[in-house]
């Protein structure tokens, strides 16, 4: 067997600049090394879509279960910091069999695509609500409604109170944090704080609607959970975890996902002038975004047992990072890979929204969300353009591919 490749990656991915622009990087590692040990953290990067796939078809080997994270520690080295095992974390993304199964059999009916369907009009009317200043305002920074309309689609589907949003949009905001790289101790401990507070939150939720119990398959998640907890299917501390993950995989990537596809319309007129005398190309628009810039650039996965991925041997407790935002430029899948494409015959076949048995039960809320405001602005506007610059932002995060601020000149169609 290879022994795993040390290299410059370990720097790199850490860099500024990995997170501004990280597909340089990506593209030498599915060439020259696709699977590249981080340092002496112990993580692995995976580059191509064919070992990606093959990771997520051995769950016997590679756990879901999040034990780790990737971090720059104190002497500059990658490091990783390692993660209590507990019941409110190994929930729906995080969690292996039989376990996953049985959490997402309880919310799942709740985020179908005809359930979700039903929330347009509603819909509309949040981003009607959030695009009116900004246009009359000319323009200005984009990012707070990309965070906005998501948190409201959560407080709607948990069935909690859209006068508490403005605490939705930092909860929800902050779950890729962890997973950023950068995290310092006291940035952990304030993360620590806040997922402490968002626990009691949304506990509190959880145990009127347990006092108070709703089977209307209409009633909100909340509800679905209170029920899987009074079946004994799961415990409390679990129900509360699926609610906490709702909030970083459904706020946080969702606003990362409609910053994206705003960007790239402000940067290319040609396309959003496309779009708007189209507006039926949207959804394919909205894949190849998730394809060129999915929402989170990888997700982890913990090595079981002793056994190789590509040639290269792997420990027990070693981690993988499955790089979708790599295997989605995978050229060996796709024609032109970092083209943008309106054409591509299987627009869906991209891994923006995982891939197997964790595929991203909130899909369809997030093609919604996205496709809703991308016909809202572009119907409602003239043009779109970056305002300097320094208009555009991203978080610092290796993790999360999402725009702190997007400052854009518009004119009102």
């Amino acid at each position: 067997m290879l022994a795993p490749h040390y290299g410059e990656v370990a720097d790199e991915l850490l860099r500024p600049a990995a997170i501004d622009s990280p597909q340089t990087i990506y593209a030498r590692l599915r060439e020259k090394t696709p699977i590249a040990r981080i340092g002496e953290s112990g993580v692995h990067f995976v580059a191509t879509w064919a070992l990606v796939d093959e990771a997520l078809g051995r769950p016997e080997d590679f756990s879901a279960n999040l034990t780790g994270v990737l971090f720059r520690g104190q002497d500059g080295e990658p490091s990783a910091f390692e993660l209590p095992s507990t019941g409110a974390t190994d929930v729906i993304a995080t969690a292996d069999e039989p376990g996953h199964a049985v959490h997402r059999a309880l919310a799942q009916p709740r985020l179908m695509a005809d359930r979700i369907a039903t929330l347009e009009d509603r819909m509309r009317v949040w981003v009607r609500g959030a695009i009116d200043p900004w246009l009359r305002s000319g323009g200005g920074d984009v990012a707070p409604l990309s965070e906005l309309v998501p948190a409201l689609a959560l407080a709607h589907l948990l069935g909690l109170p859209e006068a508490d949003v403005s605490r939705f949009r930092v909860w929800a905001m902050m779950g890729g944090d962890m997973l950023a790289g950068e995290a310092d101790a006291e940035r952990l401990g304030l993360l620590a704080k806040e997922t402490a507070q968002m626990a009691t939150y949304l506990g509190g939720h959880l145990d009127r609607a347990i006092a108070a119990p709703d089977d209307d398959p209409g009633a909100p998640l909340m509800h679905a959970l209170a029920l899987g907890v009074l079946a004994k299917k799961i415990e409390r501390q679990q129900a509360v975890g699926i609610a906490i993950v709702m909030f970083g995989a459904g706020g946080e990537s969702t606003a990362a996902l409609i910053g994206s596809t705003l960007r790239v319309l402000a940067e290319d007129p040609a396309l959003a002038s496309q779009l708007r005398a189209t507006p039926g190309l949207i959804p394919r628009y909205v894949e190849e975004i998730l394809r060129l810039e999915p929402p989170f650039n990888f997700h982890y996965r913990s090595v079981r047992r002793p056994c190789a991925l590509g040639g290269y041997n792997l420990h027990r407790g070693d981690r993988l990072m499955l790089v979708w935002a790599s295997a989605n430029r995978d050229p060996a899948v796709f024609e032109d890979p970092d083209t943008l494409r309106l054409d591509r015959k299987f627009p869906k076949q991209h891994m923006g929204f995982g891939r197997g048995a964790h595929f991203c039960i909130g899909a369809p809320l997030a093609r919604l969300e996205a496709r809703v405001v991308l016909e809202e602005v572009l119907g409602s506007t003239r043009d779109l353009a970056p305002r300097g610059a320094n208009a555009v932002r991203y978080a610092k995060s290796i993790f999360i591919r999402r725009l702190e601020r997007l400052d854009l000149d518009t004119t009102a169609a």
